[in-house]
């Protein structure tokens, strides 16, 4: 069975639809989003609750998790996974604490002191996803930084499971980065209820969070008039880079690992090599597919996200980084051999996060090795980064002049402030030096 739809070496006017993510947001998503945005800004909490019967079948007492379901979370978590967590948590803490920066102070001339103050933001909200698997390694990827940076005010939102209630891994989670303001509300509604705040959810400064269509949609839509977010997030994508050398099963394993998040998720592998040599590679790997799905669950959403996986048959290291860089993968997984490993690194400038070599598998970074795992999607990684520390902090400009500074600099200031015709900015500076006015 054929799973990979193979192109050998497009020419860049056929390439762009090649390269195409699986669904983009319909009107009909948007329309959708905003009348569940406009209802919550209007109703606040009874419009959450309304949806919570409508979208997650179930009927909430309270929104806010209670201190009874936090701390009781702890006995229904194996032991082995609270030391999956530690672990995780312990790298992905001193990765991103390493990023925490410094204001930096600067003397550009003698009485003209320049710096920038390091601010946390005063209070964020956490989307943590919840309806196909409770995606727990998400609450640390962004609960970690935003202790790290020191945001004064955490706030977590997720959907409640069928009983209303939380899994307890995300509970526990949640507990060990400190975030004490968790809610039982998911999708859309929740990304309103933090951007506009309601009766139980005070409003918050900046969103953060993957989701699926109507989540990235809600984000999108806020974040014209309301409230910051991290980045577009949508589907998880991933492309693979390999050569006819490459372990076959490796590379099956990655595009099953990404295709199994979900219908909208996509795989992409790219062969550098010989023509023959790279579609015989191509049939390896599609025989390790059929071999792994036999063991692996989730297959309706393996199937679907294959469906739209593509291989490309490119002949060498500039062709590979021009697809690379075209499609701008979230995961980007470089298998070619050490040295030109590196090289094609040197080439890619479009990518939400690298996994270099064999055994650089995405599962690592989407839970333990440290890196964060909520990247830009959809193309997105031309122009954003992953989510960081930097993602939790803001910087402000500090300048202090003398009195002699100001003196120095005072026939630039009011020679530009005459030529643009500003003249109370030529006075300010003017009055300040004994001038007129």
């Amino acid at each position: 069975m054929a799973f990979l739809e193979r192109y050998d070496n497009p020419p860049d006017e056929q390439l762009s639809p090649l390269l195409a993510r699986n669904l983009g947001t319909t009107q009909s998503v948007s329309k959708q989003v905003s009348a569940i945005l406009d209802a919550v800004k209007g109703e606040g909490d009874d419009a959450l609750y309304r949806y919570a019967s409508e979208f997650d079948g179930v009927n909430l007492s309270s929104l806010a998790v209670s201190p009874e379901e936090k701390k009781a979370a702890g006995a229904h978590v194996d032991d082995s996974l609270k030391q999956a967590l530690s672990q995780a948590y312990a790298h992905i803490h001193r990765f991103h604490a390493a990023q925490m920066p410094t204001g930096e102070q600067v003397a550009v001339a003698p009485g003209i002191s320049l710096s920038r103050k390091v601010v946390p933001l005063s209070r964020v909200g956490l989307y943590i996803p919840g309806g196909t698997a409770p995606l727990f390694s998400t609450v640390l990827m962004l609960a970690i930084p935003a202790l790290v940076a020191g945001c004064p005010e955490v706030v977590l939102c997720t959907p409640p499971g069928k009983q209303g209630r939380i899994h307890p891994a995300i509970l526990y989670a949640a507990d060990l980065c400190n975030v004490q303001e968790i809610y039982a509300v998911g999708g859309a509604q929740a990304i309103a209820a933090m951007a506009y705040g309601t009766q139980s959810i005070k409003a918050v400064d900046k969103i953060f969070g993957p989701g699926n269509r109507y989540v990235t949609e809600a984000k999108v839509q806020v974040s014209s008039t309301t409230c910051a977010i991290d980045m577009p997030a949508g589907p998880s994508e991933v492309m693979v880079v390999a050569s006819p050398s490459s372990n076959p099963a490796f590379v099956a394993s990655d595009l099953l690992s990404q295709a199994e998040h979900g219908k909208d998720s996509q795989a992409m592998l790219v062969v550098q090599g010989e023509k023959t040599e790279g579609n015989d590679f191509i049939d390896h790997v599609e025989a390790a597919i059929a071999k792994q799905l036999t063991s692996l669950g989730r297959t309706e959403f393996l199937t679907l996200s294959l469906a739209s996986s593509r291989a490309f048959l490119v002949p060498d290291l500039d062709s590979t980084a021009h697809i690379v860089n075209a499609y701008a993968p979230e995961h980007l997984i470089i298998d070619l051999g050490a040295a030109e490993d590196d090289a094609l690194l040197e080439k890619v400038v479009n990518a939400g996060s690298v996994f270099l070599g064999p055994y650089s598998c995405e599962s690592a970074g989407d839970y333990a090795s440290g890196t964060n795992h909520t990247l830009p999607t959809n193309g997105w990684a031309r122009s954003y980064s992953g989510v960081s520390t930097d993602s939790f902090i803001k910087k402000i400009t500090v300048q202090k002049l003398s009195k002699e500074g100001l003196s120095s600099l005072a026939p630039t200031l009011l020679c530009m402030a005459e030529q643009e015709q500003l003249g109370a900015h030529r006075n300010a500076v003017a009055v300040r030096l004994g001038g007129e006015r």
